[in-house]
């Protein structure tokens, strides 16, 4: 059974399951991945969710207000041994949910064309491709997306 608690960035299940995902992008990133990094900051962040699976930290995700209509999904991440049982999609959803409650009327986000998984979850759950927004717009391997609450 998965359990979805909200929470803050001063979360320590949180903060152990971001560092695994740092490891984990730094691995696929390369050369690149300073300048992502930047922009993955956890430091503050009123909105974490942490998914707990047979008293484990299994996965997290957060969200910032992205403009005073969206909320941008960052931080997304499910333990690899966890993977493929909805960890990720519960992660999604109660962040869409929670967006929704705070009042914003859409959820945006930036993912790597490489992380195909994360594209697919993204597809499946009804997000549209946008164009490359932010920090984002000039960098070729990322890619956009959106989705109206």
């Amino acid at each position: 059974m998965i359990t979805i608690c909200r929470t803050n960035s001063e979360n320590k299940d949180f903060l152990n399951l971001v560092f695994e995902l740092d490891k984990d992008l730094a691995k696929r990133n390369g050369d690149t991945n300073d300048f992502f990094a930047q922009f993955n900051k956890t430091d503050l962040i009123k909105n974490v969710v942490v998914a707990i699976s047979d008293n484990t930290p299994a996965g997290c995700g957060a969200m910032k207000p992205y403009d005073h209509y969206a909320m941008e999904i960052k931080r997304i991440f499910v333990q690899p041994d966890m993977r493929g049982k909805g960890i990720a999609m519960a992660v999604l959803q109660e962040l869409e949910a929670w967006a929704k409650d705070l009042g914003y009327k859409k959820c945006v986000l930036e993912t790597g064309k490489q992380m195909t998984e994360a594209i697919r979850l993204y597809q499946k759950t009804g997000y549209q491709t946008i164009p490359n927004y932010g920090s984002y717009e000039n960098v070729a391997s990322s890619i956009c997306f959106e989705k109206v609450l």
